[in-house]
């Protein structure tokens, strides 16, 4: 077709279908949908080769305010875009009165932020409204002073936050690679500025289209370096700080104490917004893993281990979920292990911010299927924290599965019995009645059992009773596996058993399930009572018949 077009262009015919009118969205502007249909004819001007196409064009109304004429401007607008049919004059009209009576998003009720959005911070204020028409002199901005490269930044951010400027950014290379530039070159300068163009970016790393634009422009790399600068900066303060308190009792020596520490929490406040939208950018990239690895080879597990001190909760939402998504490949478990990260997250088990107490307990779990790890669980005391976290509602399943992976350590299943562990879980088991119950809570209960001093404290009261009970009349294979498990503790554990010895053998026969009757019988095996009169038993139920023929049958 290019080449048509240069030699003659008498062989191309177009032709502009008027669509629909429409308001934008976000902006004080008017979207025009409308239709071109291009044909190339033949010599005899008959058409060879038809190619239709859907367009939108924007049309963007500056002077549009409260005080405006509306009849006019509609008057104005029609005149001057020709793909408007005069007699669409009234519906132009009352477009530009809905837009001129429009309000401003948010500001009827507060603006919810999507998951993959960050929440405004200081320094993003503005005295004016950012217009994408601007946006060269926003990128001259760039090339002034410190604060004039803030104030430029600020302002392309503001059109950044908003997706449907970000395909209109994209094509402006001059304004991507001034950032990147300024990024480069002075973000020790000023944590305001780092801050204001890795958001930009961020808003680039929300949509995986965009991943490629933010790669080519070296900002996953940059925000490592950074994150790495930024918490040796924090050590070093730390040390400043502890400095200057070791004599409190000098007046002189507090005073300038406390001075530093003021100042403190402010240059804090300013990294952990920083820190915020630089993780959040590199958590967007990890969605390929190769952009993973190569965070990894970088370090970012001992990173994000490190920032787990913090005690700014939105922050450590971010760095634990980034934790969570690492935790699933080998490497960066062991990294994390290999850093003690489990002995830091235990600490944010008593914070009340819900989402950052299901997030850790999420990590935990992902963590708690290598043994180590869970050995370092068992150090860190989470077996009495998640004890108490199980009669809530939120998160007690997640804690129970943790607990459930820790009892199936041997070595641990003991220290169960010293918590309230044991009868929260009878209780649960109970309040069940003859309803299903769920698999991790009678998992669990499987394993404490195997443990003498839990069993004990299971058997303790209307234990037994009442797992005898269910277990009978539902003709329930897992509780009787751990009735099962029960039996075979010596002492005065086993004696228990002897009320039920005919309740057992009575559901042995060839009309039960054979898991079912393998509970029971293997439960019977383990009641070596010498007052027991076996002979009596076997006889009464007639289990010896039954055994034999069990026996041949499973030798055939």
């Amino acid at each position: 077709m290019d080449k048509l077009q240069a030699e003659d262009a008498r062989y191309l015919k177009r032709k502009v279908k008027r669509g629909s009118l429409d308001v934008h969205p976000t902006e004080k502007a008017l979207v025009v949908q409308y239709e071109v249909e291009a044909t190339i004819l033949g010599e005899m001007g008959d058409p060879m080769v038809g190619e239709r196409k859907e367009c939108q064009k924007i049309i963007r109304l500056k002077s549009l305010n409260a005080n405006t004429d509306i009849t006019t401007l509609a008057r104005r607008v029609v005149e001057e875009c020709r793909l408007i049919h005069p007699s669409k004059l009234p519906e132009v009209e009352q477009l530009l009165f809905y837009l001129q009576n429009r309000k401003k998003p948010g500001n009827d009720k507060q603006e919810k932020h999507s998951p993959r959005d960050l929440t405004p911070f200081e320094g993003m204020e503005l005295d004016e409204e950012a217009n994408i028409n601007c946006i060269d002199d926003y990128v001259e901005l760039l090339y002034e002073d410190i604060p004039e490269k803030v104030r430029g930044a600020t302002l392309i951010l503001h059109l950044a936050r908003n997706p449907d400027n970000l395909e209109e950014l994209l094509q402006n290379e001059t304004a991507l690679g001034a950032l990147a530039r300024v990024l480069r070159e002075d973000w020790k300068q000023s944590v305001d500025m780092a801050t204001t163009i890795i958001y930009v970016f961020f808003c680039f790393s929300s949509f995986s289209q965009f991943h490629g634009l933010v790669t080519h422009y070296k900002i996953g790399a940059l925000c490592m370096n950074i994150t790495e600068h930024e918490l040796k900066r924090y050590d070093l303060w730390q040390d400043e700080l502890q400095k200057k308190k070791k004599d409190p009792d000098n007046q002189n020596v507090k005073k300038e104490h406390e001075k530093a520490l003021k100042k403190y929490q402010g240059l804090l406040s300013k990294q952990e917004q920083l820190l915020r939208v630089a993780l959040y950018l590199l958590l967007n990239l990890a969605e390929d893993t190769r952009t993973e690895l190569k965070m990894r080879n970088k370090n970012i597990v001992h990173m994000l281990v490190k920032t787990l001190d913090r005690e700014d909760e939105e922050l450590l939402v971010l760095v634990v979920s980034f934790l969570k998504k690492l935790s699933i490949f080998l490497e960066n478990k062991n990294d994390m292990a290999e850093t003690h990260a489990v002995e830091k997250l235990a600490r944010l088990l008593a914070c009340d911010h819900e989402n950052l107490l299901n997030t850790t307990l999420r990590l935990l779990l992902n963590l708690s299927f290598d043994t180590g790890l869970r050995s370092q669980m068992v150090q860190a005391g989470l077996i009495h924290k998640l004890s108490l976290m199980l009669a809530d509602e939120k998160q007690g399943q997640l804690c129970m599965c943790i607990l459930y992976h820790i009892s199936v350590d041997d070595r641990f299943k003991s220290m169960f019995a010293y918590t309230d562990c044991i009868p929260q879980l009878m209780k649960m088991l109970f309040e069940c009645g003859e309803s299903h119950m769920e698999p991790e809570l009678i998992s669990f209960c499987i394993n404490l059992a195997a443990n003498k001093r839990n069993a004990q404290v299971i058997c303790e009261g209307n234990g037994l009773k009442m797992l005898m009970k269910r277990g009978l009349k539902l003709k329930d294979v897992l509780i009787m596996k751990m009735i099962r498990n029960l039996s075979q503790h010596d002492g005065p554990t086993k004696n228990l058993f002897i009320d039920y010895v005919g309740d057992l053998a009575a559901q042995i026969g060839a009309e039960e399930r054979e898991e079912y009757v393998i509970e029971c019988l293997g439960t019977l095996a383990n009641l070596t009572i010498p007052d027991l009169d076996w002979e009596l038993v076997l006889k009464e139920y007639n289990l010896t018949t039954f055994c034999l023929c069990y026996f041949l049958n499973y030798l055939l």
